[in-house]
């Protein structure tokens, strides 16, 4: 629904990725979303256990796919990964999006944090992503006030750089990517991320990742966490009572 998030398909998306990254034909990456949605977060329905490692390293990751995808679309990845955001973008979506490194976002589409509306702190690297963009107060302000940002708004924050118009937006999608393979050699691609991602990662990813693991765990095993979900669900302003 919406391209919620199972684990089949984050580790798909990851995997895609991987493979794209080992292509010495693949110049760049587009990740877009199917319909009319790019990703609507984690399937709150849950999703049938998966994952491509084996049962070994499976058991002892102590990452796990939603890390991932900061880790894997900057860090792994040396080719620039460009985002469509074509719809609806909550979540570990937005987590998602904003862990690639170019976005454009058609006119009609909306983002959210979402977190505090189901009782959680941010993952997916969007403490580092967000404030990165956003810089301290307005990522704070994003992420506890919860509020939908539309497609102009988010071009005014800086969360993405081209609003496209609806009509175009499949054709001004596939342009772009076609122009910048055809202006720039795929090793200036790769040397270009390279460097910048260094240049503009202060703190270790990896660990900063695990402190998000660490804190949606015990913000995701309150008493008011419980309540915020049955809330939502309900559709109803939720009661907190701190623990």
């Amino acid at each position: 629904m919406k391209n919620a998030v199972s684990q089949e398909l984050a580790w798909g998306v990851l995997g895609a990725v991987e493979d794209a990254t080992k292509d010495d034909n693949v110049c760049l990456i587009c990740l877009t979303g199917s319909g009319d949605s790019f990703c609507s977060g984690l399937d709150l329905r849950g999703s049938e256990p998966f994952s491509p490692q084996t049962p070994m390293t499976a058991q002892l990751d102590e990452l796990g796919w939603v890390s991932q995808f900061l880790l894997t679309l900057r860090e792994k990845c040396e080719k620039p990964i460009i985002g469509g955001l074509n719809g609806v973008a909550v979540g570990a979506g937005l987590s998602l999006a904003l862990a690639t490194d170019i976005r454009l976002m058609k006119r009609s589409a909306r983002i959210l944090a979402g977190y505090p509306r189901i009782g959680g702190s941010p993952d997916g690297g969007m403490t580092f992503t967000l404030s990165q963009a956003l810089g301290y107060e307005q990522a704070m302000r994003f992420l506890l006030e919860s509020k939908t940002v539309d497609a102009e708004e988010a071009l005014r924050l800086g969360l993405v750089g081209e609003v496209v118009d609806d009509d175009k937006w499949d054709a001004r999608l596939r342009e772009y990517c076609q122009n910048l393979c055809a202006i720039v050699s795929p090793i200036t691609m790769r040397m270009t991320k390279r460097t910048l991602v260094k240049a503009t990662t202060a703190i270790d990813l990896e660990a900063q990742t695990r402190l998000e693991l660490v804190s949606i765990g015990k913000a995701f095993a309150s008493q008011d966490a419980k309540e915020a979900r049955q809330a939502f669900l309900e559709k109803r302003t939720p009661t907190f009572v701190g623990k």
